[in-house]
């Protein structure tokens, strides 16, 4: 996928909007070869997904050993919308608590007293992180209205030639 139809699928209105949510599923692959899918925290840059993580979590060996990895940020709603990001990531180690942590944590609902409690209790608790920085290698918007999965969309094309007809519904 070239970065130019990666940046098209990334900038449509929709993405926007699930680019905006602040949990996505992060699938990789462990050290022992089997793949994992966890619900984690990110917020994107414009570029890339950034995901924070404690400097001892055993997710960080299996990225050092494969950095391949996608994610999946979706609504609870019928029909889903759905954007899928496969990439590589970066692990970029650093000292205290990086603000896009403080972001994705930002819209759950806290007075401003319990922001300050919860902020000082993460800073206590954390002397550094591990910043998961995912640059988009191929994208696919789902939407189920516009664009539907590839197989499915096959499924589609191959019902409109057996009825004898074009993608777009005309008598071929």
């Amino acid at each position: 996928m070239t970065d130019d139809r990666i940046t098209e699928v990334l900038n449509r209105p929709l993405s926007q909007e699930l680019l905006a949510r602040d949990l996505c599923r992060l699938a990789y692959v462990a050290k022992d070869g089997t793949p994992r899918n966890i619900p984690i925290a990110f917020a994107w840059n414009g570029e890339e997904a950034v995901m924070c993580t404690s400097k001892n979590a055993p997710k960080l060996a299996s990225l050092r050993q494969n950095p391949t990895v996608a994610i999946t940020i979706d609504t609870e709603v019928h029909p889903p919308k759905i954007l899928l990001v496969r990439g590589t990531v970066e692990l970029d180690e650093v000292e205290g608590i990086p603000e896009e942590y403080l972001e994705m944590n930002g819209s759950y609902t806290m007075t401003a007293e319990q922001r300050v409690e919860w902020e000082a209790e993460v800073r206590s608790l954390y002397d550094g992180m591990v910043r998961i920085v995912l640059t988009p290698t191929w994208a696919k918007l789902i939407d189920f209205e516009t664009t539907m999965p590839s197989a499915v969309e096959e499924l589609v094309r191959q019902r409109a030639e057996r009825r004898g007809r074009s993608d777009d519904g005309t008598r071929g």
